[in-house]
């Protein structure tokens, strides 16, 4: 009877330690951490990210800018001489086949684009950089979505019986506190962060 009961007690110790926090609390903890290194881990892509994108969409549309104005500056020029059959000299000729082949050139290097980049990429890019900046600002709130979640439930196991008992007894954690921002960004959180070309 003695070792019925001995071993009955030591089930019953085994099953309120198991049940008491002596596992999940540091598990817990561990989640908390890598919660905030996952925010890390966005902040510093969204660093990295942004400005790479802002630069090549720069770039690309600043190309296609110079295709396009050229193609526009030989247009202008190639309307604004103009031709009259009665009144034609060798030297207004001329002017009318420089203009038009000026436009011609611009025309075939806009080909040239659109044959390499068929859509003119420069909308495609900025759409592109502004999924990529969505993208980026979503990972974030997940990220952040995902230590306020980590964080209550760690709190929950400090906080509440009877994990907090074995939290009071083996590990002595202090609740942590949740994800804030800093006093001088609260004026200014409900802006959405701006990008300028």
């Amino acid at each position: 009877m003695k070792v019925f009961a001995k071993i009955s007690l030591l089930i019953l110790t085994l099953s309120i330690l198991s049940g008491c926090g002596i596992q999940s609390i540091p598990q817990s903890k561990n989640n908390v951490e890598a919660a905030l290194a996952e925010i890390t881990n966005q902040y510093k892509r969204r660093a990295d990210l942004i400005p790479n994108l802002v630069n090549v969409v720069k770039g690309y549309a600043k190309h296609e800018e110079q295709t396009l104005n050229s193609v526009i500056e030989a247009r202008a020029k190639a309307t604004q001489v103009v031709l009259d059959p009665t009144k034609m000299t060798p030297e207004k000729l001329k002017e009318y086949q420089a203009a038009q082949s000026g436009l011609s050139q611009a025309l075939g290097r806009l080909m040239v684009v659109s044959e390499q980049y068929p859509n003119l990429k420069a909308d495609t890019q900025f759409r592109d950089l502004q999924a990529q900046l969505e993208g980026t600002e979503n990972r974030v709130t997940i990220a952040r979505q995902r230590y306020i979640e980590s964080v209550k439930e760690f709190n929950n196991l400090v906080t509440v019986p009877p994990t907090s008992w074995t939290n009071s007894l083996f590990y002595k954690n202090e609740k942590m506190l949740q994800w804030d921002v800093a006093a001088d960004e609260k004026g200014t959180i409900e802006k959405p962060p701006q990008v300028n070309f």
